[in-house]
């Protein structure tokens, strides 16, 4: 498993802040570590290439699980990082369920066709792709035929994805397209769990979860060892996953320069949170 840790950081698919620059995330909220975790397809620059084609497809959907699936199986085939990865996922997979008792690997819009058709290929099972809208449409194992899917007949399905945090787009979108369906969702493998309730949900739901890694201390622990992030990094870390509005209040108290740094950064997405943050009092910073 110390391939996969130090495959997580090496893609940036876990990134953990330089010191005293934390992230700021898509809320307003700001964190010591970010996670990407389609970035183990080999790196950000490829996966996001991969991810603007399959943008370039949602209106061609019959022609897009084929065309998906080459990129796919071209990059596993030349990037020893995505196929080390998804050799641990099919090696989970294979030791926490029978395989004979799946008859579809399914995958939901988007990140999740990073993963799931390489798999559903790999294990020789149909794939079920699965859009936001419910609409689903069925390939065989190589994607040589795709078609419109109306009905599952009772069939299993484990659904592939890159991450779990709070198991929302499982509620929302994959388990009841399968169940609309007449299939059941008896079990999903994904790489990265974000520790926040959604592998809890999931059980509850009577889906068995597959989790490679989990976002605890354990995990930047192992970092530490491998020598892949310092000491300072790994004290901010691990306070903030012990208590992550305190950890990072306290930051912001103890360095108010972070804020007009911040407002200097590159990122034209960065002016808009640092209002978010300021205009709500995110942190309590006006009490």
């Amino acid at each position: 498993m110390n391939d996969l840790v130090s495959y997580l950081f090496k893609t940036s698919a876990v990134e953990v802040c330089p010191e005293n620059k934390p992230f700021f995330l898509t809320s307003g909220l700001i964190s010591p570590y970010f996670v990407n975790t389609q970035y183990v397809y080999g790196s950000k620059q490829e996966s996001s290439d991969l991810l603007s084609t399959i943008d370039g497809l949602l209106s061609d959907r019959m022609n897009l699980p084929k065309q998906v699936f080459d990129r796919v199986l071209k990059q596993y085939e030349s990037n020893e990082i995505f196929r080390d990865v998804i050799n641990i996922m099919i090696d989970s997979i294979k030791n926490s369920v029978n395989i004979d008792d799946i008859d579809y690997i399914s995958g939901g819009e988007r990140r999740d066709w990073f993963f799931s058709n390489i798999i559903a290929y790999l294990l020789n099972k149909p794939h079920v792709t699965i859009f936001k809208d419910h609409e689903t449409l069925v390939s065989n194992y190589d994607f040589s035929t795709t078609d419109k899917l109306s009905d599952l007949n009772g069939k299993k399905v484990l659904h592939v994805t890159d991450l779990v945090t709070s198991a929302s787009s499982f509620t929302r979108f994959w388990a009841p397209a399968v169940r609309d369906l007449d299939g059941e969702m008896v079990a999903t493998c994904y790489i990265v769990d974000r520790k926040q309730g959604g592998t809890e949900l999931l059980a509850d739901e009577h889906i068995k979860t597959i989790s490679l890694v989990s976002v605890d201390v354990h995990l930047f622990e192992r970092a530490l060892e491998l020598g892949i992030i310092n000491e300072a990094s790994f004290d901010m870390v691990k306070k903030f996953i012990d208590d992550p509005y305190k950890t990072m209040r306290d930051f912001l108290i103890a360095h108010p320069e972070f804020i007009e740094e911040s407002l200097k950064a590159t990122d034209p997405k960065t002016p808009g949170r640092i209002r978010n943050l300021l205009d709500n009092d995110l942190y309590n910073l006006k009490g």
